[in-house]
């Protein structure tokens, strides 16, 4: 992975997790959801303005992805509504490299280098240590599906979006289309599950949901490019950085517990990153 992508990558990764942030911040996690998904749209609109339409093939892969993603924003915000963010984050966010790299390894043609592989196998195990405590520090368990779910969301969309943006020939305007799609599919699932009250939010709300989307676009458009440009297996994997960044701001923002097993897996993300870099 080149040096401009792998610094591109981790940039994004501090996106993520500050977006993240943004919406475990609300009262209901699936309006502050909605207003992501509206601002991912608003987005998306700006963004396709200056790029010719896909052609045919490529809506496939953005209907696909849209999909995928409102299911990811659904199961992340009932998630939130059960769990801290420096214990879902991780276990959401973490088990998508190992499925990722399965299905790239069987059924892509991404080279991956045997350090590359450990980098992310580390990386993992730092990410399955840092989400124990769900189980070890008596938290709720009813976040555990939804964050699983989460998590296959996160494999399938990766897997899809890389393979889409490479298709399009555009992954940033890739990125644009999807996000207008995610949002279409997510405002109806969205009033369907939790009524009309769910489209009801504050300016300030608003003004917080418009931050995160424009944090979240960013991060993931910078994310499918780099797609284009290294593994997509290695992408997804150093993109979970993210899980750092979300600890260090449940630590010092929300006044999250930081014990000696956050610490340990910390440390082994820092060694699976520098891994993927040999």
């Amino acid at each position: 992975m080149a040096a401009n992508v792998f610094l591109a990558v981790l940039l994004a990764a501090v996106l993520h997790a500050g977006w993240n942030a943004i919406i475990k911040t609300g009262l209901n996690k699936q309006t502050s959801m909605f207003l992501l998904s509206v601002g991912h749209a608003l987005c998306g609109l700006v963004v396709v303005s200056l790029y010719p339409w896909p052609q045919g093939g490529v809506w496939l892969w953005v209907l696909g992805s849209g999909a995928i993603h409102m299911a990811y924003q659904m199961f992340l915000a009932y998630a939130y509504e059960h769990g801290d963010l420096s214990r879902v984050y991780p276990i959401a966010r973490g088990t998508a490299p190992m499925l990722v790299l399965i299905v790239s390894m069987l059924a892509l043609s991404d080279a991956i280098t045997a350090p590359e592989v450990a980098g992310i196998l580390v990386l993992g195990g730092g990410i399955a240590l840092m989400a124990r405590g769900v189980l070890t520090n008596g938290e709720s368990r009813r976040m555990l599906p939804y964050a699983f779910g989460a998590a296959l969301a996160t494999a399938g969309y990766t897997l899809t979006d890389g393979l889409g943006a490479r298709a399009s020939g555009e992954p940033v305007a890739y990125v644009g289309w999807l996000m207008i799609a995610s949002a279409l599919f997510y405002a109806p699932a969205a009033v369907a599950l939790k009524g009309r009250a769910v489209l009801r939010a504050s300016p300030r709300a608003w003004g917080l949901g418009m931050i995160a989307a424009a944090a979240s676009f960013g991060a993931y458009a910078i994310a499918v490019w780099a797609m284009t440009r290294a593994p997509i297996a290695l992408v997804g994997a150093l993109r979970e950085t993210s899980i750092l960044f979300a600890v260090l701001i449940g630590w010092v923002f929300f006044r999250e517990r930081l014990d000696r097993g956050k610490l340990i897996a910390a440390a082994l993300i820092v060694a699976g990153v520098m891994l993927t870099r040999l």
